[in-house]
């Protein structure tokens, strides 16, 4: 239901050289080929291979242009990433024949669509001049067949019995001057139970941080800090898995792209505009995942399965040209927005949003310019320049903060002064 692919097969990758060391990539390493799977459009009608293949390219070189804008710099804005892409797309057509133009247009703004979900938002709310901060690690996305369970296990495997608590969300954290006791940090657990601690490392999502801040903290976060937290975007993307029982697509051939229209996407009148594709389970021969994101994600999560397979299935027949495509026979879905531990997926750079932003957010309070040592550390993906919104970021946000509380530890010889 959650994150499944590496991406950045490389050795600069921690997350791909610990899923390495376990054996969990399969050789040789079938990487993502984002290209692969047929366009269609809402006409029912697939796009010719030609096509496809001279827009794709055209939309992948206008990317890397919005991504070399952060690079550049300069004074000049360049407004919201779908401003950019939209015009740069009604650029470039011109220089597809006539007889073309129609069906490279519904390639491209379908990838737009695609782009949306990298981001988790629409992309009027995404910045074109931050686009490019996020760096690209090499080797491809290659994808671990067991998720991220299987990578988050020989960590598990590590730990001493019984240090973890589970089942222990966290009512209010007391610190600073306010706290007494046993600790620098008072956590209180919504059951009532009470733990003292030295430092408190938080790796909860930028999403509940947005929802909880104001009252999960006494006393308040500094004021900079709320604004990074306000400033940042944070986006969402759902996957909705359909079972059937007999499948209508050949096996390795069922990827389909939702090739929608400028005027489809600009009115999206109903939550399944919000689809980018709908995929081939890799492993299955009877399993589709649908992709959504952005707020029509949301509104799916509120809905109730059967007009969510409803809303599916109408728009595979739609997408497809066939009427006759069976309902799924089973339809299992996340709902990461409604789950009050995430609120959400992953953070990108809205408008509103810099660099120093998620700098800032990493930030330990209190900061390097006050006496007091840090008490409360800030990590997840959020916090980490460049990497932010993969596994490998967060990753190497927690590693980050444990080594703070080493060199710590090691000027205090201890546990600091209370």
């Amino acid at each position: 239901m959650g994150a499944e692919w590496i991406f950045g097969a490389c050795l600069p990758n921690s997350v791909y050289t610990l899923a390495s060391q376990d054996r969990l990539l399969q050789q040789p390493l079938p990487r993502l080929d984002a290209s692969r799977g047929l366009f269609c459009t809402s006409e029912g009608r697939a796009v010719d291979l030609p096509v496809t293949i001279t827009a794709y390219h055209t939309f992948r070189q206008i990317e890397q242009q919005a991504a070399n804008l952060f690079r550049l710099g300069g004074e000049r804005q360049h407004g919201t990433l779908l401003n950019f892409i939209g015009l740069r797309i009604q650029q470039e057509l011109h220089n597809f024949p006539e007889d073309q133009r129609y069906d490279a247009a519904r390639v491209m703004f379908g990838l737009t669509n695609i782009l949306r979900n990298k981001c988790g938002d629409d992309l009027s709310l995404v910045s074109a001049d931050q686009y490019g901060s996020y760096i690209e690690l090499p080797g491809g996305s290659v994808r671990v067949p067991l998720g991220y369970v299987g990578v988050m296990a020989p960590l598990l495997r590590g730990l001493p019995d019984n240090c973890i608590r589970y089942n222990k969300p966290v009512n209010v954290i007391r610190w600073g001057q306010g706290s007494s006791g046993e600790g620098r940090a008072l956590i209180k657990c919504c059951d009532g139970e009470e733990l003292y601690s030295d430092y408190v490392i938080l790796t909860v999502s930028l999403g509940c941080l947005k929802c909880q801040a104001d009252k999960l903290f006494a006393p308040p976060l500094p004021v900079c800090k709320l604004d990074a937290i306000c400033n940042l975007g944070f986006g969402l993307s759902d996957k909705i898995f359909l079972e059937y029982s007999e499948p209508f697509w050949v096996c390795h051939e069922g990827n389909l792209k939702l090739a929608w229209s400028a005027e489809e996407l600009q009115s999206r009148t109903d939550w399944t505009r919000g689809v980018c594709a709908i995929d081939e389970l890799p492993g299955s021969k009877h399993v589709l995942c649908a992709i959504i994101s952005g707020q029509e994600a949301a509104l799916m999560e509120s809905m109730a399965d059967n007009d969510v397979a409803e809303g599916l299935t109408q728009l595979l027949r739609r997408f497809t040209g066939n009427p006759c495509l069976p309902y799924p026979q089973m339809m299992l879905r996340s709902r990461w927005a409604s789950d009050p531990h995430f609120c959400g997926a992953y953070s990108y750079m809205s408008c509103c949003s810099t660099v120093s932003h998620q700098c800032e957010l990493g930030t330990p309070v209190p900061g390097p310019c006050d006496p007091m040592p840090p008490i409360l550390l800030f990590a997840g993906e959020a916090t980490v320049p460049g990497y932010f919104a993969t596994a490998h970021g967060a990753r190497l946000s927690g590693i980050r903060e444990a080594e703070r509380i080493i060199l710590l530890t090691k000027k205090f010889e201890g546990p600091p002064r209370r």
